[in-house]
């Protein structure tokens, strides 16, 4: 097959680092709601936020998948030589690593790891990720110059992973807790891979096209979504008994759909909106935690649950604030979140570039 021209590498797609920051910070809002009141958990309001915090860990996969094919598509083209191919190679399984010995830190905070080993493997939010770009790197890394094949490789294996998820509920060992959710898993790879895949759709079709691919997938992602979304009772009906609003297709084309239409406002407003909002406080304070949602995502479980001298804010304030409290709790988990991902953030960069250097 002939290789594709790409355009040459550009800078960030800021309006996915704005998505992930979104992401971040309502990630760190709906994990705070175990400070709030039993007895506060109900009504209108509570329930719109908890559709609102439904878009999260669909935008945050989603999000992961798409920076990880722009930036080997970007590589494979500024890259000719056996060598940087293979420093290229080693670099992206560095930051899979990365992102699978946070996830293994997170199921240490939480769970007696060492005296009962199998939380070790206890599938959450990063691990998904991380096995599932494991799972798609060799696809990513041999199709990086053939931009259009790699979209539509990602795309089938997402149709792949959405479709397969209802058969997978009754899976026991040994793909219990990783397939599906049993065996206390809570992001297994089915359904929720599919979400890096679609991601990864679309960071091909940006670094071949530019802003222009990312809209056009973007839109085309969100009207597929409808269609199948539309189609509910074909899909609710098609599998076997199923947990609906866990593993069918149509649950999460409804979840994919609002999250490229929300990715595809941000594009818009990124090429359309001039001025110096673009460089306000505002802005760079989301950008710090899209470009380092890793460690925002670790320290604010950090912050929240694990216990320094006895103290967390769940240990202090767990299931007893009022609403009042609660965003005053959750305003200041942000702050603290936020300075120490900014100073991880400065370290990260001279450590990385060291690495690379070496």
């Amino acid at each position: 097959m002939a290789q594709v021209p790409v355009q040459p590498p550009a800078s960030r797609v800021r309006a996915i680092d704005w998505l992930r920051g979104l992401a971040v910070l309502l990630m760190i809002q709906t994990h705070a709601l175990g400070l709030l009141r039993a007895d506060l958990r109900l009504g209108a309001g509570f329930d719109a936020l908890q559709w609102l915090d439904g878009l999260v860990a669909p935008a945050f996969i989603l999000a992961a998948g798409f920076s990880m094919a722009l930036t080997q598509v970007r590589a494979a083209t500024a890259a000719g030589t056996a060598d940087a191919r293979r420093r290229r190679m080693l670099k992206t399984l560095r930051r899979i690593g990365e992102v699978l010995l946070v996830g293994t830190l997170i199921n240490w905070m939480w769970f007696p790891i060492f005296r009962e080993p199998r939380w070790i493997l206890r599938m959450d939010i990063l691990q998904c990720i991380g096995l599932s770009l494991l799972i798609a790197f060799p696809l990513l890394f041999a199709l990086a110059s053939r931009p259009r094949a790699l979209r539509w490789t990602a795309l089938l294996l997402a149709a792949a992973a959405f479709g397969a998820a209802p058969f997978a509920e009754s899976l026991g060992p040994p793909w219990e807790g990783v397939l599906n959710q049993r065996a206390d898993a809570v992001f297994p790879l089915l359904p929720w891979g599919g979400y890096v895949y679609l991601g990864a759709a679309v960071g091909s079709a940006t670094a071949e096209k530019g802003p222009r691919g990312a809209a056009l997938w973007l839109a085309a992602l969100a009207g597929t979504g409808i269609l199948v979304w539309v189609a509910t009772p074909w899909f609710a009906a098609a599998y076997p008994p199923h947990e609906f609003w866990v593993t069918n297709p149509a649950n999460a084309a409804r979840r994919w759909t609002q999250v490229c239409l929300v990715a595809l406002v941000l594009l818009i407003v990124e090429q359309r909106v001039p001025g110096a909002w673009r460089s306000s406080a505002p802005l760079r304070f989301l950008e710090v935690f899209g470009m380092s949602s890793l460690a925002g995502y670790f320290f604010h479980q950090a912050l929240l649950f694990y216990r320094v001298l006895g103290f967390s804010f769940e240990a202090r304030w767990g299931k007893s604030a009022s609403w009042p409290q609660y965003w005053a709790l959750t305003l200041l988990l942000i702050a603290c979140t936020f300075a120490l991902t900014w100073v991880t953030d400065g370290v990260y960069r001279v450590v990385d570039r060291r690495v690379s250097a070496a």
